[in-house]
C-alpha cells in the first residue's frame, strides 16, 4: 500500500523536480555546514592551550570561518525552507484539482452510494493532511536522515572506536521506533475513516435541519452524532498515545549514547587508547553525538504526522483510483442538435444485479411527442431519465435518437440536447442572473429576462432587494422552494433545447403560478420531444403518450382519454385523485 503511495506522489512531485533538487542541495549544503561547525568549536577549544596562554590570532580566525558557516548556513536553510514550501502548494494545488476533476468523471452510481462529507472530507482535509504531514513532514524526515550520516562520516574523521560505540546501539533506537509506527499507522488509518464517517453525518444533518426539528430527532441526531464522535476520539487517543510512546523511547536510548560517548571519549583523552583524542575533539564529538540524536527525536516527532498523512493519502488516492466512466468510444458523435426522434428498445437495466428493475421496456417518441410516464414509487420512472441522459448505461437493449444509438455519442453532447427540470431544485451560491445563466453563461441580459418572464420569475425577482442581482444562499436557502422552482424552469428555458425532461417540474409552486407555468410549458413543449415524469395526473393530460408503469414493466399506454376508456390502473389512480364523492 505505502509503494503505490509513493509512487503517486512521485507522479505528482514529478512536474516540480525542480524545487525537489533545490531542497535536497540546500539541505546537503546547510548541514554540511552546520556539522562542520563542532569542527571549529573543538578547534578554538584546543587554542585555549592553558592558563594566560590562548593562541588569540587562531581563535579570532576560527571565529571568523564559524560566523561565516553561520550565516551562510541560514541562507541556505531560508532556500531549502522556501523551496519545500513551493513544492508543497504547488503539488497540493495538483492533488486538490485532480480529485475535483474526479468527481466530474466518476459514474453517477459512485455518488449515489457514497456519503458525500466523505467525499468531502477526501477533497478538502484528506488533501491538507498529505501536504501538512507527507510533504512538509517528510522533508524533516529527509534532513533528519542525512543530518544522521553526515555525523557518522564527520564522527569517523575524528574517531573511528567512538564512532563505532554510536553505530552499534543505533539499531536500538531505530527497532523502536518502526515497532510503534507499525501499530500507530493501523489506529491512525482507523482515524481517518471514522472522521469521514463524521464529516458525512455532519453534512447530513446540516442539510437536513428542517426535518431534523420538524421531527424531533434533533435529541437522536446528538445521540448518534456523540457515538460517532466518541469512536472518533478512542481510535484518535489510540492512534496519539501509540505515536507518543516513539518520541521519548528513542530520546532514553539516545541519552545512552551520548552517555556512553562521553565515558569512552574522557577514557580517550586520559588514557590515550583505544585512540589519542583531545580535548577540543571530544568536545566536538559530543556535540555530534547530540545532533547525531537530535534527528532521531525530530524524526519520531513528526512521525504521528507521517502516520496521519499515510492514511489520508491512501483513502484520497483510492478516491482518484476509483474507476471512471466508460470513455467514449473513439468514434463518438457530437450530436449538436436533432428531431427528437427517440426510441428505447428491449432495454434491461437493474441497480443490483439480484434485483431486477426494467425488463424488456419499449417506448416510442417522435418528434414533438409528450411521453408522461406515471406509476408508483420505485416503479422505475427516474431510472429511464439516468438511462436517457446516460447517468448509467443500459445493460441490455438500446436507446437510440433520431437512429443513433446514444452510447455512439459523446456524453456531453448527448446532455445538451436535452433540458431537464427536477423535483429537487439546485441552486448555487451566486446572483440570480448566474443561476439562470448556468447553462448559457454567454446569454445577454435581455434573453435572460426573456426566460424569467416566460418562466413566470421576473415579478417576484425585481422584488428581491437588488433584483438580479441578489446573492443568492446556498442551496437557495434565502428563496421559497416555489421561488427555486421558477428560477430552475428559467434556466431551461434560457437554454432553448430540443427535448425536455420534467421530473415534478412543478412540484413546490402554488396552483394560480402552476397554471401559468404549465401554459409557458405547452408553449415550450411545441415541437420538441418531452419526458415528463409526474404524480399530479392533472399536468399530464395534454401529453400524446401516457406511460404506466409497475415493477419496471409498462402495464398500459396511450393518451388521456384512451387510457380513462380503458377503466384499468390509471382510470383508477386518476379517479382517486379528482372524483367527487357524490
Amino acid at each position: 500500500m505505502k509503494k503505490r503511495v509513493w509512487k503517486h506522489l512521485f507522479a505528482y512531485f514529478k512536474p516540480y523536480w525542480g524545487f525537489l533538487v533545490g531542497t535536497f542541495v540546500s539541505a546537503i549544503i546547510h548541514i554540511s555546514l552546520t556539522l562542520y561547525a563542532p569542527i571549529l568549536i573543538g578547534q578554538a577549544v584546543d587554542h585555549i592551550i592553558g592558563f594566560q596562554n590562548v593562541d588569540h590570532q587562531g581563535m579570532i580566525l576560527t571565529l571568523v570561518w564559524l560566523t561565516a558557516m553561520i550565516i551562510i548556513g541560514a541562507l541556505f536553510q531560508w532556500v531549502l525552507s522556501y523551496c519545500v514550501n513551493k513544492a508543497a502548494c504547488y503539488t497540493v494545488k495538483d492533488l486538490r484539482t485532480d480529485a475535483y476533476r474526479k468527481i466530474n468523471t466518476l459514474p453517477l452510481k459512485y455518488i449515489d452510494g457514497h456519503a458525500h462529507g466523505d467525499v468531502i472530507s477526501r477533497i478538502v482535509n484528506d488533501v491538507e493532511q498529505v501536504s501538512e504531514g507527507l510533504i512538509q513532514g517528510m522533508t524533516q524526515f529527509f534532513t533528519g536522515i542525512v543530518t544522521i550520516l553526515g555525523t557518522l562520516i564527520f564522527m569517523f574523521m575524528i574517531s573511528p572506536v567512538i564512532m563505532l560505540v554510536v553505530v552499534l546501539v543505533t539499531p536500538l533506537s531505530l527497532f523502536v521506533a518502526s515497532f510503534i509506527a507499525k501499530f500507530s499507522h493501523k489506529m491512525f488509518t482507523k482515524q481517518q475513516a471514522v472522521q469521514g464517517e463524521l464529516s458525512g453525518y455532519v453534512e447530513e444533518m446540516i442539510g437536513g435541519q428542517k426535518l431534523v426539528k420538524t421531527f424531533r430527532y434533533e435529541t437522536r441526531a446528538q445521540e448518534q452524532f456523540e457515538e460517532i464522535n466518541g469512536r472518533l476520539q478512542q481510535v484518535g487517543a489510540k492512534a496519539q498515545f501509540l505515536s507518543s510512546l516513539s518520541n521519548p523511547s528513542t530520546r532514553f536510548v539516545n541519552g545512552i549514547v551520548y552517555a556512553a560517548v562521553a565515558i569512552f571519549g574522557s577514557l580517550c583523552v586520559i588514557t590515550g587508547w583505544p585512540d589519542l583524542l583531545t580535548v577540543g575533539q571530544i568536545s566536538s564529538f559530543l556535540a555530534y553525538a547530540n545532533q547525531y540524536t537530535k534527528p532521531f527525536n525530530e524524526i519520531t516527532g513528526v512521525i504521528t504526522q507521517i502516520q496521519t498523512a499515510f492514511a489520508s493519502a491512501e483513502r484520497l488516492f483510492d478516491f482518484l483510483d476509483e474507476q471512471e466512466e466508460t470513455s467514449d468510444a473513439p468514434d463518438a458523435v457530437e450530436k449538436k442538435d436533432c428531431q427528437g426522434n427517440v426510441e428505447i428498445r428491449d432495454v434491461c437495466f437493474s441497480y443490483r444485479h439480484d434485483v431486477p428493475l426494467l425488463d424488456h421496456l419499449n417506448v416510442s417518441a417522435k418528434q414533438g411527442d409528450r411521453i408522461a410516464i406515471v406509476g408508483p414509487t420505485g416503479c422505475g420512472k427516474t431510472t429511464i431519465i439516468n438511462l436517457l441522459l446516460r447517468f448509467y448505461d443500459v445493460q441490455d437493449g438500446a436507446i437510440t435518437i433520431d437512429g443513433t444509438d446514444i452510447r455512439a455519442m459523446t456524453r456531453s453532447s448527448l446532455r445538451g440536447l436535452y433540458g431537464m427540470v427536477l423535483q429537487d431544485t439546485w441552486l448555487f451560491a451566486g446572483t440570480v442572473r448566474e443561476n439562470i445563466r448556468y447553462g448559457k453563461p454567454d446569454a445577454t441580459e435581455e434573453e435572460v429576462i426573456a426566460a424569467a418572464k416566460a418562466a413566470y420569475a421576473h415579478s417576484f425577482i425585481r422584488r428581491l432587494p437588488d433584483g438580479y442581482d441578489t446573492v443568492i444562499a446556498e442551496d437557495g436557502g434565502n428563496l421559497s422552494q416555489g421561488q427555486q422552482q421558477l428560477l430552475s424552469i428559467a434556466r431551461v428555458m434560457l437554454v432553448d433545447p430540443p427535448m425536455l425532461i420534467l421530473d415534478e417540474a412543478t412540484s413546490s409552486i402554488d396552483t394560480r403560478t402552476e397554471l401559468k407555468v404549465q401554459a409557458a410549458f405547452q408553449n415550450m413543449m411545441q415541437g420538441r420531444t418531452s419526458f415528463i415524469v409526474a404524480h399530479r395526473l392533472s399536468t399530464i393530460q395534454q401529453a400524446t403518450t401516457i406511460l404506466v408503469m409497475e415493477k419496471g414493466r409498462v402495464m398500459e399506454q396511450g393518451s388521456h382519454q384512451e387510457l380513462l376508456r380503458k377503466g384499468g390502473f390509471y382510470a383508477n389512480l386518476y379517479n382517486s385523485q379528482f372524483a367527487v364523492s357524490e
